[in-house]
């Protein structure tokens, strides 16, 4: 018999994004309120895409359906 396949969680599918070499990259968070308190350079570096450690990366790739 054919083996069962594994749904994705839409909620990882929202969050996370595989690139083609298999990091996984996600959008930082703090940066849409209390943006006046924050300093611009703060706010520069949360725009910035950020990699998940290789722990994190195999429960994501899990819930991605990936792995």
């Amino acid at each position: 018999m054919a083996k069962c396949k594994v749904k994705t969680k839409r909620s990882a599918a929202k969050r996370f994004r595989v690139t083609k070499n298999g990091k996984v990259l996600f959008h930082h968070a703090y940066k849409r309120r209390k943006t006046s308190k924050k300093k611009r350079s703060t706010l520069r570096a949360l725009r910035l895409k950020g990699q998940l450690s290789s722990g994190d990366r195999e429960k994501a790739l899990r819930l991605l359906g990936v792995k």
